[in-house]
């Protein structure tokens, strides 16, 4: 059960608009990294997180469900913009896209990161 409400009654070129948002905001975080241990490329509403070990992580926008889905190794969570907080929220616990995805790439270089527009 969703802990907010989903985002399929959503508008689609809202969504197109918030989901373009969030993809140049984790850009935009991205750059902060050095490139040799972390590097991404965006296509089409996807963007491919590799790091020096060849590990991908994937985070991309589903316009049939208007979210934003997150993967990283075997786990993966969907996530719905929450007008009350303007975040992207995951469908089930409420856990903030940006939080994951800092806490995902912290993991996988073994050191602490935090999410900012500034990158890492």
């Amino acid at each position: 059960m969703a802990v907010h409400a989903d985002n399929r009654g959503m508008d689609a070129q809202r969504f197109l608009g918030l989901s373009r948002a969030c993809i140049a905001e984790v850009e935009d975080w991205l750059e902060g990294f050095d490139p040799d241990e972390l590097d991404y490329t965006m296509t089409d509403g996807v963007v491919t997180l590799e790091f020096a070990d060849g590990t991908r992580f994937v985070l991309n926008r589903q316009s049939g469900n208007h979210q934003m889905w997150f993967a990283a190794g075997v786990s993966a969570w969907h996530y719905d913009f929450d007008e009350a907080s303007e975040r992207w929220l995951d469908a089930r616990d409420g856990h903030a896209l940006q939080d994951r995805l800092a806490a995902a790439v912290g993991e996988k270089l073994g050191r602490d990161v935090v999410w900012s527009n500034t990158g890492a």
